[in-house]
Formats: structure tokens, C-alpha cells, sequence
């Protein structure tokens, strides 16, 4: 029998339509949040700026108490940000925007072939890999541009006198999204292979 002639339940067809309904509103919710993002980065009103610190001493007060701290994470709010600091968030916002509508766009596609009756075949196995490559590729871009708008931030506020991690990337997470992507794309390369075996013997 045809890949192309393969029959999905009626439960398969209902779980893959909302799947593309649930990834189109991703969509269009990651957009609308980084378009409102970028407008703000650009508008030169008081923005807040999430930063990440390299054990930063600090004294945490509750009433008459006080406690010596180490801070890693915080908020900053930032009026009349540099270009240093605009360009980076504003490509960090597209960077962010383009992963998640290209990453949706290409499951989306996917699902409806998989609707269609193509389960196993070199256009899916594509489209799975590029998937992978792009939000590997796209999150680490956007995660990028983000540390330097914290650090462009951080020394606005600060004139330069307080330093933040900033260039940095955890390797571990990205790397086990590559070892989960890479198990995927063999799934659907092999799958492909044994379906056009199988096809041939018929």
C-alpha cells in the first residue's frame, strides 16, 4: 500500500488539527509579544531590562532584619537606552519572532501532511531537521542579543561600574536539544528508508 493511501483514526485527525490550531495561536502570540517589545525598545520610554549577575552581594530587608545575599537574577528599568543596547534587544525580539513562526510554520506543515496520509518521507524528514536546526540556531541567537541588551543596560544605569554575565549560553540544554532532534531526524530517515523497502517488495 502507497504511504500516500495510508488511512489516520478519527482521534489522530482531531489531536493533529489542534495541534496546528495550538501552534498557530504560538504564532501569533510570539509575534504580537515581540512586535510590543520592539516598540518599546525603540520608543525611549522606561523600559525593564531582565539581567543576570555574577554573585552579586546584596542585603535583603525585612522590617528591622537584614540578610547578606547573593543576587543572580534581576529587573532593571532603563530610560533613554543606547543603540548599543536597542539594536541587540531589537534583533533578539526578531531572532525570537522568526524561531517560533518558522519553527510553528514547519510543524504546522508537517501535521498536515501526516493528515494527508505522508508519514515517512524525505520532504517530512526535512522539514523535522530544519525544524531542529532552527530553533537550536534561533535560541541561541535570541539568547545572545539578549545578554548584550543587559549588558548595554547595566552599564547605562551604572556608568559602566558593575559588571554582569553577559555573553554567556548554558551549552547543556543546547546540546541535549541536538541529541533530541538528531533522534528524531534518524527516526524519520529510517522510517523512510523501511517504507520504501517495503514498498519495493510489494
Amino acid at each position: 500500500m502507497r504511504n500516500k493511501e495510508r488511512v489516520l483514526s478519527t482521534g489522530d485527525r482531531v489531536a493533529l488539527a489542534l495541534f496546528i490550531l495550538a501552534g498557530a495561536f504560538i504564532a501569533i502570540t510570539s509575534v504580537s509579544m515581540a512586535t510590543v517589545r520592539i516598540v518599546e525598545l525603540t520608543s525611549g520610554a522606561t523600559i525593564p531590562v531582565s539581567v543576570e549577575f555574577i554573585d552579586a552581594p546584596a542585603i535583603a530587608t525585612a522590617g528591622d532584619e537584614s540578610l547578606p545575599v547573593l543576587i543572580d537574577t534581576g529587573v532593571v528599568t532603563v530610560t533613554g537606552l543606547p543603540a548599543t543596547g536597542v539594536v541587540p534587544g531589537v534583533l533578539g525580539q526578531i531572532a525570537f519572532a522568526v524561531t517560533a513562526a518558522g519553527l510553528v510554520a514547519a510543524l504546522i506543515t508537517l501535521s498536515l501532511r501526516i493528515l494527508r496520509g505522508t508519514v515517512f518521507d524525505r520532504t517530512n524528514t526535512r522539514l523535522v531537521m530544519g525544524a531542529a536546526i532552527l530553533a537550536l540556531v534561533g535560541a541561541a541567537a535570541a539568547r545572545f542579543f539578549d545578554n548584550m541588551l543587559a549588558g548595554a543596560a547595566m552599564a547605562h544605569v551604572t556608568e559602566g561600574s558593575f559588571d554582569t554575565a553577559v555573553l554567556t549560553v548554558e551549552p547543556f540544554p543546547y546540546l541535549l536539544g541536538a541529541f533530541a532532534a538528531a533522534i528524531v531526524g534518524t527516526v524519520f530517515v529510517v522510517g523512510d528508508r523501511l517504507q520504501r523497502d517495503t514498498e519495493g517488495l510489494v
